[in-house]
């Protein structure tokens, strides 16, 4: 089974699309400050070529394990900022994960456009063992980039996980990876 590579989404075109990319954002923190900021650098080749080529992004991503509730110790805040020094742009970051914040940001995407959702984690449905569950969790993360999305899977660390927003998403938008 041939895989589908970040060069061949390039190649069919993202311009005016919304692409959701799973990235390893897991970073160390003391407090609220990033002790080492190497997976979010890994990021950003993948990163730049999708806003090179015009997409806007949707990015998910988890911090910590925080067990299926919000947390401000699990926040991506401080991972959007950075995230945002590094790619030069201003990284939007949703109050929640799927929910109304997370939906009406993405609806208003537009080419370079970045958006940072929330832990992933705060959601308990990312790493249900009820397949069911982690389905209905992945349909709402893949209706955030639409019909027209595509989903790169660019989170080294995790692609081995059976989880939503690595696993269960790939089955509902056309995958790539990162």
């Amino acid at each position: 089974m041939a895989v589908s590579t970040l060069k061949d989404l390039l190649d069919a075109g993202v311009e005016g699309r919304k692409i959701l990319v799973r990235c390893d954002l897991n970073v160390p923190l003391d407090g609220k400050t990033i002790t080492d900021a190497g997976r979010i650098t890994a990021s950003l080749p993948t990163l730049n070529a999708l806003l090179d080529a015009g997409a806007a992004l949707v990015i998910t991503a988890h911090l910590g394990r925080p067990k299926g509730e919000p947390s401000d110790e699990f926040s991506l805040a401080p991972v959007a900022e950075k995230l945002g020094d590094e790619l030069g742009r201003y990284v939007q970051l949703a109050g929640d994960v799927v929910g109304p914040d997370a939906r009406e940001r993405a609806n208003g995407l537009t080419d370079g456009d970045v958006l940072l959702v929330e832990n992933v984690r705060f959601d308990p449905r990312e790493t249900s063992k009820d397949d069911a569950e982690r389905a209905e969790f992945a349909r709402e993360l893949a209706a955030l980039v639409g019909e027209d999305g595509a989903f790169v899977s660019d989170g080294f660390g995790v692609v081995h996980r059976k989880q939503a927003s690595v696993y269960d998403v790939a089955k509902g938008l056309p995958a790539y990876a990162g």
